[in-house]
């Protein structure tokens, strides 16, 4: 029996009518702009999300960090989440790599940044302070796709202050389809914008890098610095391609999945339903029981996240059907009504 794996999309494996794309890639030596199938990709999305170019590179944390690297310069300070990806989980690459400042925002409630508080820690022009340069967003956030209205509010907040704008697009696609738009209504509000692949899209690596054109080539310096340029990579862009031409309309059922999910752990005793959005699902266990769930759950060949918190998130995705979802409630049923 497959496990069930809901740690995150990021579990996801490559199908077989996407295999069977890298298998017939096209490829060439990236390094030298040479690899039909990546410039394929990048021009593909660049042209869908209404840009100029984009640079294909391993993973989103380095695509996050070449763009704050071609934003900024040593010293400079960008405004982003005190929960966002950019700041909290990529390492401090931006501080560590590009000397650049962050200056963490609380969160409200629905992932927004509150444009007061924003307003409030851009820096005077004062060589005592770091120069405030960037506002970095990211969507969705905590499976929260940021609403419209804000994102536009954003945009002019940023425009009218001579910020620089940049979307961390872990899940964009997500988030389009949840607000019943298409993604370039999203990705046109911002200078550049961070488009993982290897989420709910299931391609197997990869993340693009999307702006202007000269912004996008100095940011592919960077890449090279950083160690990401890479050779014959057609073949893992062709896999991205699939994802992006079978793969985004299907995340609607990934959304159903997930709302399903949150309302038959929601009817559990010893289970409390958070919230669920998007494709993910937060619910809080008892604290006392956490490793007794892992163990039983493992029993049963489900994974989910389980470490000290008592908030859990199990998020849907392209491995995960009626029949696997049928699995999780089973073996959390079994757990929370057998063994109360």
């Amino acid at each position: 029996m497959d496990w069930v794996d809901l740690r995150s999309d990021t579990v996801t494996k490559p199908t077989r009518a996407m295999r069977e794309a890298m298998l017939l890639a096209v490829v060439g030596d990236d390094v030298y702009g040479e690899d039909p199938t990546v410039n394929a990709l990048q021009a593909k999305l660049a042209d869908e999300l209404g840009f100029e170019a984009g640079l294909f590179v391993p993973t989103g944390t380095q695509s996050n960090l070449l763009a704050l690297m071609a934003h900024c310069e040593r010293g400079d300070e960008y405004l982003v989440g005190a929960d966002a990806h950019t700041y909290k989980f990529e390492g401090g690459g931006a501080a560590v790599l590009g000397s650049i400042q962050p200056q963490p925002i609380p969160h409200d409630a629905d992932g927004t940044l509150p444009l007061d508080k924003l307003a409030a820690a851009i820096k005077p022009v004062d060589p005592h302070f770091a120069r405030t340069r960037l506002l970095a967003l990211e969507n969705t956030w905590h499976g929260r796709a940021l609403p419209l209205d804000y994102l536009h509010a954003a945009q002019k907040f940023a425009r009218e202050r001579g910020l620089g704008f940049h979307l961390d697009g872990a899940r964009l696609f997500n988030a389009a389809v949840a607000s019943g738009v298409h993604a370039r209504e999203i990705a046109g509000l911002f200078d550049t914008v961070s488009v993982c692949l290897s989420k709910g899209l299931g391609a197997p690596v990869g993340s693009v890098l999307l702006g202007p054109g000269a912004l996008v080539e100095k940011a592919r310096r960077w890449r090279k610095v950083a160690g990401g340029g890479w050779r014959q990579a057609g073949m893992l862009a062709a896999a991205a391609i699939h994802a992006l031409d079978h793969h985004v309309a299907r995340l609607a059922e990934d959304h159903a999945r997930a709302a399903t999910l949150a309302t038959r752990l929601g009817h559990l005793p010893g289970v409390k339903l958070l919230g669920h959005h998007t494709n993910m699902v937060f619910v809080d266990v008892p604290a006392a029981r956490l490793r007794e769930l892992d163990a039983h759950l493992r029993e049963a060949q489900v994974r989910i996240s389980i470490g000290y918190l008592p908030t859990l998130r199990l998020v849907t995705h392209l491995d995960v059907d009626d029949d696997g979802l049928e699995r999780v409630v089973d073996a959390f049923e079994a757990f929370f009504t057998a063994r109360k």
